[in-house]
């Protein structure tokens, strides 16, 4: 007997606003707070406040079927494009919702020919999702691997292949 397909969730990525601070604070201590430990980062109210509002306007609330599930900041910048915060509430992790978010940050990267790069904790299960997405580490200091992605346009990799058939 066939299984019904799996339906995706409705994923929006909308803007952050003042209203979604008590949200995205308490996001950030349910995803974070056990890294920042490991690490010996602090993990006061004051700390949590400040990285929360650090590139707030780069700040989007991930909406999953209408309700807030998640936190990207990335932005774009002459190097390219950088993840600052990609977090995922607990009550929405492992349905695939990250990979989502940043499957459209790769598209957006692809489509300019420029890098994706992010930072993770050492000991943050993220990390596999992006080894899986292409990542590889480029650098590293005590506590984090930098992660770096080299995007190319999908028209030229089909004229590199085109290319390479010559």
């Amino acid at each position: 007997m066939s299984q019904p397909p799996v339906q995706q969730p409705d994923l929006i990525l909308r803007r952050a606003h003042a209203g979604d601070e008590a949200f995205l604070l308490e996001l950030r201590r349910a995803t974070m707070t056990e890294h920042l430990v490991r690490a010996g980062e602090p993990t006061d109210e004051a700390t949590h406040r400040a990285r929360l509002l650090d590139r707030y306007d780069a700040a989007q609330v991930i909406c999953v079927d209408g309700a807030p599930a998640g936190l990207l900041k990335a932005f774009r910048d002459n190097a390219g494009w950088f993840v600052e915060q990609l977090q995922i509430a607990p009550a929405f992790q492992r349905r695939g919702i990250g990979e989502q978010v940043l499957r459209t940050i790769l598209r957006a990267a692809a489509a300019e020919s420029v890098p994706v790069a992010l930072h993770v904790f050492k000991d943050n299960p993220a990390k596999r999702l992006y080894d899986r997405l292409g990542f590889e580490i480029v650098g590293a200091d005590d506590r984090q691997f930098h992660m770096r992605v080299a995007m190319r346009a999908p028209a030229d990799t089909e004229a590199e292949r085109m290319s390479d058939k010559d």
